[in-house]
């Protein structure tokens, strides 16, 4: 029961336990070894100080035993005798042991001052530190020169009927970190309209738990967790939102390590996290717990591993955060394991329906557009085709996975109490909105081959450069690639081609008009439809003589293979290449602060305007007219 004992050891595994056995099911386990060892594997403490826990246990479990098998009763107290603990300390230690006692009490103090030093670390806070110890400020007196928004916004929050029935205790509390927030901005030397700003989301963050103590206590006695909140309010309007609207996830910012084994080693992470999905996913199943809660299951894993790779992403609590590369990579990576779990937690239920085995059939789903390309977003919507092979007849099987991807859509766009997924669009498969929902593998092979009445048009064909399978059967999925690139190594009409391209170019430049005078960086003359159009002709063009074009590897990768070829300019290829790496950059920086509209000022922005410089000579060379 003493300093650093057996019970510190257990009540360090016990909070995790607690903090993560909600949406871990791995932690729901009783031995405390099992627990450490679970810890120790998800990074929540460094390894050294797990293996320093794992072997304090071990000594003083067996030094346990040993006393009380010697007193003939449940004690925990070292003898007194000097023979008796030479006996104890010759069971410690082994008979041959000279100095047995003094040795034993030695490793005693090594292994009590070890579990001592890490369970302070996790428990005990400085006074100074803790708001429920340090003397609490009944008030908050923003500057309104500085916080001119703050100001408003705190006025009218001590007139706010929610602020007037908070427990005391939790208004104090809210009170002194409006205090600290204000007191961190100014002396880092934050200006004051980002300060403002940051204030204004802390606003926000707090008016959601206000009612949640524990959320309030995490941000109360962990001055770390404060900081790391501060430093994501001022980085992402997106990232603040989106935290105010999962504030569960608050203790990412408090004691996860994550982020760094997602940055080092993505493939054992994502391969953790499906394991851990799954584990979830069966445990509601087996424990009756129904559809609406395995629907949960799905979004708080898929909200948790948002957060953690933009936790990654901003570099909050690591040395070096992502690139906007790395971050579509592991958003993809997390858009296809939704799939995946989802595929596998419907079908059972369609195939009980039908009468069929449980076993995973011949369906898949292919992904189009920004998952396709493996450029996903944050809030990116998914654009998706759903493909099976017949085993039978043909009407039943239509059927029956077009249940089975009705099912699926309603798994991933239904509201539920923890939120949403996301949106799904299904025009992109033949014949768009009026066709069916599910194809036929080998109907799909004919109509983008365009083998009768019913085919593919050239957009469709440019669609396809960029899709892949995501999730599924991957008898079908390879089924898809190799259709995918029969279609692809076509030989085609060019000068038709490049009209083609060009008068859909611009009926998408029609759609998205900007009446301003800035830079939309997506479907403005020299924007990143302009290069995604240009390497899909590439591809459409070229690909029956140059197979290294098939593959779906990406627009940069694309253009610097056409460079290597001598289909384009080489250097152009290059700065080409390095321009969609810059306008997707700004993209992505834009999105994270709320922008409604990816549109800038070049005049402010050299780089930009010989980005796009060279992506409007690319055009000219390629289409050999040029685009306004």
């Amino acid at each position: 029961m003493g300093r650093g004992g057996i019970r510190e050891i257990e009540f360090l595994a016990q909070m995790f336990q607690l903090m993560r056995g909600g949406t871990d099911p791995r932690f729901r386990v009783r031995p405390t070894l099992e627990v450490l060892d679970l810890i120790a594997e998800r990074g929540l403490l460094p390894r050294d100080a797990v293996l320093a826990l794992k072997a304090a246990y071990v000594f003083l479990r067996r030094l346990e035993h040993r006393i009380q098998v010697w007193e003939d009763q449940q004690t925990h107290y070292l003898p007194e005798d000097a023979a008796a603990r030479m006996r104890l300390a010759n069971a410690m230690s082994g008979p041959n042991a000279t100095e047995g006692d003094s040795t034993f009490l030695q490793a005693l103090e090594q292994h009590q001052t070890a579990v001592a030093a890490l369970f302070e670390e996790a428990f005990v806070l400085e006074d100074k530190a803790r708001l429920e110890l340090a003397p609490l400020v009944a008030h908050w007196s923003p500057d309104p020169v500085l916080f001119p928004e703050g100001f408003k916004r705190w006025e009218l929050w001590l007139d706010s009927a929610r602020q007037k029935h908070l427990p005391e205790k939790s208004r104090l509390i809210i009170f002194n970190l409006l205090n600290k927030a204000t007191e961190y901005l100014q002396s880092n030397e934050v200006n004051s309209q980002a300060a403002d700003i940051t204030i204004l989301r802390l606003f926000d963050l707090l008016e959601s738990i206000s009612r949640r103590n524990a959320y309030l206590a995490i941000l109360a006695e962990y001055p770390k967790a404060l900081l790391n909140v501060l430093a994501l309010l001022k980085s992402s309007q997106w990232g603040a939102a989106y935290l105010s609207g999962h504030p569960y996830l608050l203790d990412y910012l408090l004691h996860s390590r994550a982020e760094q084994l997602l940055i080092d080693e993505p493939k054992r992470y994502w391969y953790e996290v499906k394991e851990n999905l799954d584990m979830r996913l069966d445990d509601a199943q087996s424990n009756g717990e129904g559809s609406e809660q395995s629907l949960d299951i799905l979004r708080v894993t898929h909200h948790t591993e948002t957060f953690i790779t933009l936790l990654a992403d901003l570099g909050i609590g690591i040395e070096r955060g992502l690139s906007v590369e790395q971050v579509s990579d592991h958003l993809s990576a997390l858009a296809d394991l939704i799939l995946q779990a989802t595929f596998e937690h419907v079908w059972p239920s369609v195939a009980q329906k039908f009468g069929l085995s449980s076993s995973l059939p011949p369906f898949a789903i292919i992904s189009y557009g920004k998952l396709g390309g493996k450029e996903l977003g944050y809030a990116s919507d998914l654009d998706l085709v759903f493909l099976y092979q017949s085993e039978g007849a043909g009407y039943a099987d239509q059927e029956i996975y077009a249940f089975l991807a009705k099912r699926m859509i309603h798994c991933l766009t239904a509201y539920t109490a923890a939120g949403t997924l996301f949106e799904i669009d299904t025009r992109l498969r033949p014949n768009g909105s009026a066709g069916f929902l599910v194809t036929n593998a080998d109907a799909f092979r004919k109509y983008q081959l365009r083998e009768g009445d019913n085919s593919a048009w050239v957009w469709e064909h440019q669609a396809l450069t960029r899709a892949r399978c995501s999730a599924g059967s991957p008898v079908v999925g390879a089924y898809f690639e190799k259709v995918r690139s029969e279609v692809l190594r076509q030989q085609r009409n060019q000068e038709i081609l490049r009209a083609e391209i060009v008068d859909m170019r611009m009926k998408v430049h029609a759609g998205h008009p900007n009446p301003t005078v800035q830079f939309d960086l997506k479907h403005d003359a020299g924007g990143m439809v302009d290069i995604e159009f240009i390497v899909q002709f590439l591809v459409l063009a070229f690909a029956h003589r140059h197979e290294q074009l098939v593959g779906n590897l990406g627009n940069i990768a694309l253009l610097r293979i056409a460079g290597n070829i001598g289909l384009i300019d080489e250097d152009l290829a290059i700065k080409v290449g390095d321009a969609y790496r810059l306008l997707r950059a700004r993209q992505h920086r834009l999105r994270l602060d709320g922008a409604e509209k990816i549109r800038v000022t070049l005049e402010s922005e050299p780089n930009l305007i010989q980005a796009r410089t060279s992506v409007l000579q690319l055009w000219r060379n390629v289409f050999k007219v040029p685009i306004d």
